[in-house]
């Protein structure tokens, strides 16, 4: 299974001025935990939930006057559209990142894929899923 049958298509960026508080408000409003920041065809970097955490609300920083600039983790990991689950998987488990930019040649950023994509499909695919309801099946019928 590739890449592009499981990434979110539709990226929102930060501008690298925005604030933490502002990032917060994104991250509650779109249900995400993480936001790329830049464009689509200069990603300066992500900020995610934990970022806010532990480099802002941690340090007893105020978040409105910290900004995306000052708390993004650069550079931003990416795999292609074509790529396998496993392979993207394979490089999250190397970087210990949770997340991916999908890009395409030239390095737009087309799509975004989070660890949770991922697992879904290759969980289902394992067949752990099936068994595990075959046997809550049996065990509910008996």
């Amino acid at each position: 299974m590739k890449i592009e049958t499981v990434m979110s298509r539709y990226v929102e960026f930060a501008a690298p001025g925005d604030t933490a508080a502002a990032l917060a408000v994104m991250m509650g409003e779109l249900d995400v935990g993480a936001v790329p920041v830049g464009t689509e065809d200069d990603i300066l970097g992500v900020v995610t939930d934990r970022d806010i955490l532990y480099r802002v609300v941690a340090k007893g920083l105020d978040p409105a006057g910290v900004t995306a600039r000052d708390i993004l983790s650069a550079p931003v990991l990416a795999c292609r559209p074509e790529d396998s689950l496993e392979d993207a998987t394979e490089l999250m488990a190397a970087n210990r990142v949770r997340r991916l930019a999908v890009t395409a040649e030239g390095g737009r950023v087309v799509g975004w894929v989070t660890l949770a994509d991922l697992s879904r499909p290759l969980l289902l695919e394992s067949g752990t899923v099936r068994q595990a309801l075959g046997e809550l099946s049996r065990e509910s019928a008996g």
